[in-house]
């Protein structure tokens, strides 16, 4: 089993709280760590008619067949469990009673709110990241910019291959041709529990919609254009794009606030958190495609914007990260927004570093006042650490 960096995180929430909920996208692993750190608890699939159904008729008597430690899957499907496991952690408050996992957080979440707030951590699992994959110890998101990882071996996988392929546990604990396991997946949990979550009639618009957000990827975010190109009203395009990312399929990055007396973009970006999952609905067949696409550029923002989030959610943290861009045009693709000041980051695919590369973060850093030597860094599709214009540029493969 390939180690996720979410464990020690987890450990920690169970000495201290009666219920620790780990939610995610389906086929994210949330299941296989939760039985790896707690091999000792009882488990239950709630995604078993059975169980399923003796859970919802009868919460207090299915409760009672657990001992004191219990993993309860797929928690969301039977909502009644929830003010029963308040009655008991109230009632007996031991750290670590039960540990929840569900891969619909739109519904997980809110009932976690209304039942068990205060009573359980809640941490969010995304697909194998980066340095999962390549068993590097993860760089703090708060380090970028700052200083470098320690020197590891390059990657042995081709750039346009790793993001071809995706993240997804399963593909590559299974070894599975990416493009077939990423069309039964979008059809089973795209199609299927989304779908159905927001009681959609009409498949042929969700998957016109989901289609488009794909070919938005990467760009400022027009509910009005895309509800219109999909023949669906702004309310409802608004509905769906929040279930899509409530259910950690896409991420919208939001603007950052300092404007320094500039108008700024007030639209956030969209981006895919898999990469792998966003060439399906480009509909790339393969590696080589995808160098010569036109979305390759897209795409590997949308790596970046994803190993970004995983650094922080994988921390057991919200991902502080945004972009800036004014009325005028200039731009900085991501703020990363830690202490002591922002962190301008750039992301190029290209493998060689031009020197048009660093104007957005030298025009950010002459209006805030930051300096020449401020923290900025800049993500490329290259093979070397350095550090060029007062700015640390990281390879892919390492940051």
């Amino acid at each position: 089993m390939i180690d996720r960096d979410l464990t020690q995180s987890i450990r920690k929430a169970t000495a201290a709280y009666p219920v620790v909920t780990l939610t995610g996208p389906r086929q994210s692993g949330k299941t296989t760590l939760a039985r790896h750190i707690f091999p000792d608890y009882q488990y239950a699939s709630l995604e078993d008619t059975e169980l399923r159904t003796f859970a919802q008729e009868d919460p207090k008597g299915f409760l009672r067949r657990f001992n004191r430690f219990v993993v309860f899957d797929e928690v969301q499907r039977v909502p009644e469990l929830f003010s029963f496991i308040q009655i008991i952690v109230d009632e007996e408050d031991t750290p670590g009673r039960f540990i929840l996992t569900g891969s619909q957080n739109f519904l997980l979440i809110d009932r976690i709110n209304q039942s068990l707030a205060g009573r359980s951590a809640i941490f969010h699992l995304l697909p194998f990241s980066q340095n999962e994959l390549t068993r590097a110890e993860a760089f703090p998101l708060g380090r970028i910019g700052k200083g470098f990882p320690p020197a590891r071996s390059a990657s042995d996988v081709e750039l346009n291959t790793r993001l071809f392929t995706g993240f997804y546990p399963r593909i590559h604990d299974k070894k599975l041709e990416p493009q077939d396991w990423l069309k039964n997946y979008y059809k089973t949990y795209v199609e299927r529990d989304v779908r159905d979550i927001l009681n959609i009639g009409d498949l042929e618009a969700f998957q016109r919609f989901v289609g488009l957000c794909a070919g938005r990827n990467g760009q400022l975010l027009n509910l009005s254009s895309l509800a219109s190109d999909c023949g669906i009203t702004h309310t409802t395009s608004r509905r769906w794009l929040s279930v899509l990312e409530a259910s950690f399929l896409v991420a919208l990055l939001r603007p950052h606030y300092q404007n320094f007396r500039k108008r700024l973009v007030k639209a956030p970006k969209l981006y895919f958190l898999d990469t792998g999952l966003l060439c399906y609905l480009l509909r790339i067949k393969s590696a080589d495609e995808l160098a010569f696409h036109a979305s390759r550029g897209a795409v590997f923002e949308s790596f970046v914007v994803s190993e970004l989030y995983k650094k922080a959610l994988h921390r057991g943290i919200e991902p502080d990260c945004y972009f800036w861009r004014d009325s005028a045009g200039h731009e900085v693709d991501i703020i990363i927004d830690t202490p002591p000041r922002p962190v301008p980051l750039e992301v190029k695919s290209a493998m060689t570093v031009a020197a048009d590369f660093f104007k957005g973060i030298e025009y950010w850093r002459k209006l805030s006042g930051a300096g020449e030597d401020s923290p900025a860094a800049l993500i490329y599709g290259g093979d070397n650490s350095f550090i060029r214009n007062g700015v640390h540029l990281y390879p892919w493969w390492n940051f």
